[in-house]
C-alpha cells in the first residue's frame, strides 16, 4: 500500500511504533490475541476500564495510532479493510472532558473514598501538554510548542489535519487536540542525545548531573561540530558519543573531544533542528510564528532556551515543566464546571506558573551555522 494512501486516510507520520504497524504485524502472523478480541484499548483506555468499566477510546490518542481518519473524525474503515485488520474491536471515540463513569466499587471500597466520577483527559501526553501552553493568542497559528523532553515535538495548534503533499513529504504529523483541534507537529529527537551521552559518560567512570553538563556545555566553544539530530543511527546506539563523533567525522568536521564538546554539540544541533521545523510549519500554515512556548521537563535546560530562542529568531517562552498534568487537572475541572473553556485553563495556568521569557542574540552567529547545517543534511 503506498505511503501517499496511508497519509490520505490519517494525515500521521510514519514511524516503526505506530499501532497500524503492530496491528498488521499481527494479523499477518495469525495472532490468536488478534482473533479473540473483543475491543482493543489503548493503555490509558485500559486504566479507564480498569477505573470504571468504560470501553471507550479517547479521541487524542486514537489520532496518534495511524487508523484513525482525521476527515471523516472516525476510524479509517477503509484502509483497515484492505489490511484485513478487524474493524469490530474499536471502540466508540469520546472527546477529551467526556465523563466515562464513576468508579468501581470495588476499587472505591479498597482507597476508601466514594464513587468519584472518571473523566477522560487528553490522554495523549502531548495533546495534554500542548493545551497547556499559556498562551495569550487564540484562533490562529501564530504561536508555536515545543514539548521538551526525551523526544522533542514541535508544532502549531490548528483547526483541521493537514494531508498536503508537502506535510507528506515532510512527514510532519497531525493529531488530535483539545475541542477537536488538531496538534501539526515534527517529531524531533530532543534531549535522548543528552541523556544518553551521559550514561555513556558514567560507564567511562565520569558522573556529571545535568546542570553540570550544561554549564560544560556553556563554557566550550560555539559551532564546533554539528550533527542532524534526527539521523536513524542516533535512535539507540550502542553508544551516543561514539555515534556523535563518527558523524561529524564522517562529514568532515572536527570529533568532539570533551564531555563539554558532545553536550554542546548536541543541544546546538537541537535548536538548528527546531529552526528548521519552525519554517516548514510556517510553509505549511501561511502564517508567521511570533513566539515559541517550550513545555516539559527539558524547558529548565536554560541554555538550550536561549539556544532555541536565537537559533529561530523568537522569543522563548519556557514553562511549566508539568504541562501534561496540569491540563489532566484542569480538563477535570471543567467538566465539573469550575473551568469555562481552553482558553481559561490557560489563563489558569499562565496565573499559576513561574514562565521564564528569553530573548534571541547572535543573529549572525546562528544564520552562518544554519546554512553549515543544511549543508550537512545534503550530503
Amino acid at each position: 500500500m503506498p505511503r501517499e494512501t496511508i497519509f490520505a486516510e490519517t494525515g500521521l507520520q510514519f514511524m516503526e511504533l505506530n499501532t497500524l504497524y503492530q496491528l498488521l504485524a499481527m494479523q499477518e502472523a495469525g495472532s490468536p490475541a488478534l482473533s479473540a478480541a473483543r475491543r482493543m484499548l489503548l493503555m490509558p483506555d485500559f486504566f479507564h476500564w480498569a477505573l470504571c468499566g468504560s470501553e471507550v477510546v479517547e479521541f487524542t490518542n486514537a489520532t496518534t495510532t495511524q487508523c484513525y481518519d482525521p476527515v471523516a473524525r472516525a476510524w479509517a474503515g477503509s484502509l483497515l479493510d484492505q489490511l484485513e485488520i478487524p474493524r469490530h474491536m474499536l471502540g466508540e471515540v469520546v472527546a477529551p472532558g467526556t465523563r466515562l463513569g464513576e468508579l468501581r466499587p470495588e476499587v472505591a471500597a479498597q482507597l476508601g473514598i466514594s464513587q468519584i466520577p472518571i473523566v477522560a483527559p487528553a490522554t495523549h501526553d502531548t495533546a495534554s501538554a500542548v493545551a497547556a501552553v499559556p498562551t495569550r493568542h487564540t484562533g490562529s497559528a501564530s504561536w508555536a510548542y515545543l514539548s521538551s523532553g526525551t523526544w522533542s515535538l514541535m508544532g502549531v495548534e490548528v483547526p483541521a489535519a493537514n494531508l498536503s503533499d508537502r506535510a507528506l513529504e515532510l512527514n510532519v504529523t497531525s493529531e488530535g487536540g483539545i475541542d477537536g483541534t488538531y496538534r501539526l507537529l515534527k517529531n524531533i529527537m530532543g534531549l535522548w542525545l543528552v541523556q544518553q551521552c551521559r550514561l555513556s559518560f558514567e560507564r567511562r567512570g565520569s558522573s556529571f548531573d545535568y546542570a553540570e553538563l550544561t554549564r560544560l556545555a556553556a563554557e566550550a566553544q560555539p559551532f564546533r561540530s554539528l550533527i542532524d539530530p534526527d539521523d536513524p543511527r542516533f535512535l539507540n546506539p550502542a553508544d551516543m558519543p561514539d555515534a556523535i563523533m563518527a558523524f561529524c567525522r564522517e562529514t568532515g568536521q572536527p570529533e568532539p573531544e570533551s564531555e563539554a564538546q558532545l553536550i554542546r554539540c548536541a543541544l546546538e544541533s537541537l535548536a538548528l533542528k527546531y529552526r528548521q521545523v519552525l519554517g516548514w510549519l510556517e510553509e505549511l500554515t501561511g502564517t508567521p510564528i511570533e513566539v515559541v512556548h517550550i513545555v516539559g521537563g527539558g524547558c529548565r535546560n536554560h541554555l538550550l532556551n536561549q539556544f532555541t530562542a536565537s537559533a529561530c529568531g523568537r522569543p522563548v517562552i519556557a514553562g511549566p515543566v508539568e504541562a501534561a498534568a496540569l491540563n489532566n487537572m484542569l480538563v477535570q475541572a471543567r467538566t465539573a464546571g469550575e473551568v469555562a473553556s481552553l482558553s481559561e485553563i490557560r489563563d489558569v495556568v499562565r496565573a499559576s506558573c513561574e514562565l521564564e521569557t528569553v530573548e534571541p542574540g547572535d543573529a549572525a552567529g546562528w544564520q552562518a551555522a544554519t546554512e553549515r547545517f543544511q549543508a550537512l543534511q545534503s550530503r
